[in-house]
């Protein structure tokens, strides 16, 4: 849990400043970053928490007595997810602006079987562990924190950091950052209900992606490899 003097420590403007500087510059300069920008975001909630005595088993990466079920919770909210996303929200979110996401960056993944094991690989350790870490590990806790984490500073966090997320998804369109925040927001929420615990949400960030991926492989979804 965040304690009082964390909060203290948190409140600081320039170490808030300096964050939200390398954050920013690690939008506006993501073209020049190699792969994916987690591992820069990850390095700069490193710093952030590092700085202001937080640890990350004190926001969730730890694996508690019950961490099975917290498992088998985020399995089956990963499939869950995956279903609304694929049979309720492109369908809607296409007839509203009249695309799909736009997961042309993911074409070469169809029908080639070693580059869709290196994008599962890719998905445990830039999405399913970097972006959990990153999104509902550091930013979340992080924002509530600087609010005052109070139930409501807590749903203020959940809409920003995740209006944040979608953004962070730009490149699939206009589609692709509402699907992405909206998933951000019920990682988010699962990451709450589950005693802000991470396990949860990591297995089903896995799960959801996998599922999607392997659809890609296949030529089966919408958007990609046309």
């Amino acid at each position: 849990m965040v304690t009082n003097i964390d909060r203290l420590r948190a409140a600081r403007p320039g170490l808030l400043l300096i964050e939200l500087a390398l954050i920013v510059a690690t939008f506006v300069f993501d073209d020049y970053i190699p792969l994916s920008k987690t591992p820069v975001l990850f390095a700069i909630a490193w710093m952030s928490m590092w700085l202001r005595g937080v640890t990350w088993r004190s926001v969730g990466f730890t694996l508690p007595a019950g961490w099975m079920r917290l498992a088998v919770i985020g399995l089956i909210a990963g499939v869950a997810m995956w279903c609304l996303e694929f049979f309720v929200e492109s369908p809607l979110l296409r007839q509203i602006t009249g695309e799909l996401p736009d997961l042309h960056v993911f074409d070469d993944v169809v029908g080639n079987l070693k580059y869709l094991l290196i994008i599962l690989g890719l998905n445990i350790v830039l999405a399913a562990f970097g972006e959990e870490m990153v999104w509902r590990g550091y930013a979340l806790p992080r924002v509530a924190g600087l609010i005052g984490e109070s139930r409501n500073s807590w749903i203020a966090a959940l809409v920003l950091v995740n209006v944040a997320f979608g953004l962070a998804h730009l490149y699939q369109g206009l589609s692709g950052v509402v699907e992405a925040g909206f998933a951000g927001f019920l990682l988010g929420l699962l990451y709450l209900g589950t005693g802000r615990n991470l396990i949860a949400p990591m297995v089903a960030h896995w799960i959801s992606n996998n599922i999607e991926f392997v659809l890609i492989y296949f030529g089966l979804h919408p958007g990609v490899g046309s």
